[in-house]
């Protein structure tokens, strides 16, 4: 596979990014409701995906939600109760790095659930699922693929790079022995969650960039090709001079290094 190069990466995502601006304000005016869940194994590229995603979007109406292991009162309630106050509201987006889909990859695999528990849930996740699009929201699954010979690579890469150590975990590096495990729990999961009403996607993220790209044409291409008009704004001259920001004497600005 030839390499992509970076400059026509950021011009393709660019052009994409555009388009997700459009559709924030299709949700906007319509008042639909969007989550998307990423998920996918260790180093595929879930963070870098979602940030692409993200990165132009109005915070105020696009939220990530990347939860930390439940705590001890979370683990006593209902599996999809910590995931329920998360859903979005009227006009928004949720995207989800890693979801409930935890129960039936990293739980079951590492033994952090009881097999009962797995079955379990993958009883009710449909159940949960068509509750969810019954109810007007638009759910898209994505599964993040990465072959084991790539996943080593950015495991090195991550453990060279200061910047990105802090992305591996005691429990990724358990999980590295284990990538045939996974791969047969994932199919397990793909054959009781994928569904018409909330079908998987897989994406081949052996290149992230064009993983990225692929998976938010995919994603643009399932949503209404709406164009919403974008609200006009003018700047009336000010009617004096603009004044030089100054503060009270007790209060100093820094003298900055890079000044």
């Amino acid at each position: 596979m030839s390499k992509f190069h970076k400059k026509d990466y950021a011009d393709e995502l660019g052009k994409l990014q555009v388009e997700l601006d459009r559709m924030t304000r299709w949700l906007q005016s319509t008042g639909k409701r969007l989550m998307v869940v990423v998920e996918g194994r260790d180093t595929a590229g879930k963070g870098g995906t979602i940030h692409a995603i993200s990165e132009r979007m109005n915070p105020r109406q696009c939220r990530v939600v990347a939860l930390a292991k439940p705590s001890e009162r979370e683990q006593s309630q209902w599996y999809f109760q910590r995931y329920v106050e998360h859903l979005p509201a009227a006009g928004e987006i949720v995207l989800f790095d890693r979801s409930w889909y935890n129960r039936a990859g990293v739980e079951k695999v590492m033994g952090f659930c009881t097999p009962e528990q797995t079955e379990t849930f993958l009883k009710q996740a449909p159940i949960f699922e068509k509750q969810l699009v019954d109810d007007g929201i638009l759910l898209f699954k994505y599964w993040l693929s990465v072959d084991q010979e790539e996943q080593e690579q950015r495991f090195a890469e991550r453990l060279a790079d200061p910047l990105k150590r802090w992305k591996l975990t005691s429990i990724d590096l358990k999980a590295r022995e284990q990538y045939a495990d996974y791969g047969k729990a994932r199919d397990e999961m793909f054959a009781a969650t994928h569904s018409k009403f909330s079908p998987w996607t897989v994406v081949d993220f052996n290149s992230q960039k064009r993983g990225r790209l692929n998976l938010i044409r995919h994603l643009l291409d399932r949503l209404p090709d709406q164009k919403v008009p974008e609200a006009k704004f003018t700047l009336p001259r000010l009617k004096s001079t603009p004044l030089r920001e100054r503060f009270a004497s007790a209060v100093k600005p820094i003298k900055g290094e890079y000044s």
